[in-house]
């Protein structure tokens, strides 16, 4: 009878993992609350200007190309907003090192891109979390905007 139990707690707990594991959200979370860690004041280049979705921006003078990150991070005892804010950090930190590099001063029309489905919005981006990552994908044009 005791190995019948064992076995039966077993199973059950193979089932409980799978779906742990398993775990694939998929939400939106605010931009604003994302720049507005203390990570973000501390990281972010204030000499190259972010521009989500379709916000209004100065002229475009040269288009550098068109960009995409997808980065990940550890979500491990984290909620799902903290990991996401912080990998949606890494996600922007990219786009600026490209811009920077590309020689522009902006990234424009940067839009969720996760599992390659593009959502543009001015106020949230998409991360994915599952049990023990989380994940942001974005894609910019890479410009230099008039003064």
């Amino acid at each position: 009878m005791n190995r019948q139990l064992a076995i039966g707690i077993f199973v059950i707990a193979l089932q409980t993992t799978d779906n742990a594991v398993a775990r694939d959200d998929h939400k939106m979370y605010p931009i604003a609350d994302a720049l507005q860690t203390q990570a973000a004041k501390d990281k972010l280049d204030p000499a190259i200007k972010l521009y989500f979705g379709t916000q209004k921006h100065p002229t475009v003078t040269k288009e550098l190309g068109e960009w995409k990150t997808n980065k990940k991070t550890n979500g491990f005892n984290k909620s799902d907003k903290e990991a996401c804010e912080w990998v949606f950090l890494s996600a922007v930190l990219e786009m600026q090192e490209r811009a920077q590099k590309e020689g522009g001063n902006a990234v424009v029309n940067i839009k969720s891109n996760y599992k390659n489905i593009e959502r543009s919005s001015e106020k949230e981006y998409m991360c994915g979390s599952g049990a023990l990552m989380s994940g942001v994908a974005l894609k910019g044009k890479v410009v230099k905007l008039s003064r």
